[in-house]
């Protein structure tokens, strides 16, 4: 697999980036274990995880650290064969130290990710959402600290808008601190808004770009269809897990489906390549639960789109469309 640089940063990752957010449930540790091994083996070398993850059991405010501790024992052998990022500041608890970017919860935690992750440094950690009741220059410092230490190598921001990027930057130019390498938003074909600030801004400052969600749940993946709810989808599980969606652009996903057989690949395999197509768009996130959508992650991630199709992508969604409706919108707050 052709490997990309994470921004102007010295760190090389594939296309594909193994997310585990479903470790623990749906996938149990023989499952995981299976599907990162085979995933090192076909050349992924990017995992991104978090101290919050512990799959569908995930609650705001639960404890978290199921995805880390597989991690810490899956990877035994095989750590320096991948780039490692997690995650820290959702609220892992009710304690005002809990959640957040204060210096006390950023040190707290990253010494227990560490210690799941059995291992004296992480390569990449993120600030998964921000903090707005703490000071970015606290936040700032202590993970420059934690690079000095030698307990993360880099570090990056999930979530976080353009205005708050920027502060960061200064703050980093201002007192001669670390900067920030890498960017995580949620980013899809039905999800555009980063298309507005972030992404100019990711590709001035030579910030790389990793989004998650680029299969909007599912919507994407060609799993769902208009009026039907697959058994064992984790829509049939919870049914408020997803707005319902306008007709149209359910008529709108169907076109798209047509583009992608038109190349000869699946829906899900397009609309990862549609989220690659920008340079600034280093690695994209996938929860992958089956050998198959390993293998058509990978897949997805060698396909080229015609311009004249990523035309008519503009033409079927706006960037000026209204998404409300579209599962997990983003919302300006300081944690999750």
């Amino acid at each position: 697999m052709k490997l990309r640089k994470l921004g102007v940063s010295g760190v090389s990752v594939s296309p594909i980036c193994f997310g585990t957010m479903l470790f623990g449930n749906p996938n149990d540790e023989k499952e995981a274990t299976q599907l990162i091994h085979q995933a090192i083996d076909h050349g992924v070398n990017f995992i991104d995880t978090a101290s919050s993850y512990e799959g569908y059991d995930r609650t705001v405010g639960s404890a978290g650290g199921v995805a880390e501790e597989y991690l810490g024992r899956i990877l035994k052998g095989k750590r320096q064969q991948v780039v490692l990022l997690t995650k820290i500041a959702n609220a892992l608890g009710p304690g005002p130290h809990q959640k957040g970017g204060s210096r006390i919860h950023l040190q707290t935690e990253l010494e227990n990710s560490l210690r799941r992750l059995q291992t004296d440094c992480v390569d990449i950690l993120m600030l998964h959402w921000p903090d707005l009741e703490t000071p970015f220059e606290e936040s700032l410092r202590t993970l420059d600290l934690f690079v000095k230490q030698g307990k993360i190598r880099y570090f990056g921001v999930s979530n976080y808008l353009a205005w708050q990027m920027c502060e960061l930057l200064w703050l980093s130019d201002r007192y001669s601190l670390e900067k920030m390498i890498a960017y995580e938003p949620r980013y899809s074909m039905l999800s555009r808004e980063i298309e507005i600030s972030e992404l100019a801004f990711c590709k001035k400052f030579g910030i790389g770009i990793t989004p998650y969600q680029v299969l909007q749940g599912g919507l994407l993946s060609g799993k769902y269809r208009h009026g039907e709810t697959p058994p064992g989808s984790r829509l049939a599980e919870n049914p408020n897990w997803m707005r319902p969606l306008p007709e149209p652009v359910w008529n709108n996903i169907e076109v798209v489906k047509g583009l992608a057989e038109e190349l000869g690949v699946s829906l899900a395999e397009y609309s990862i390549a549609w989220a690659l197509r920008h340079p600034e768009v280093s690695s994209v996130i996938l929860g992958i639960r089956t050998l198959d959508q390993l293998e058509s992650s990978i897949k997805g991630s060698q396909v080229e789109i015609p311009q004249e199709h990523l035309a008519k992508i503009d033409e079927l969604f706006p960037l000026a469309m209204d998404l409300r409706w579209s599962s997990g919108a983003p919302k300006i707050r300081a944690w999750q």
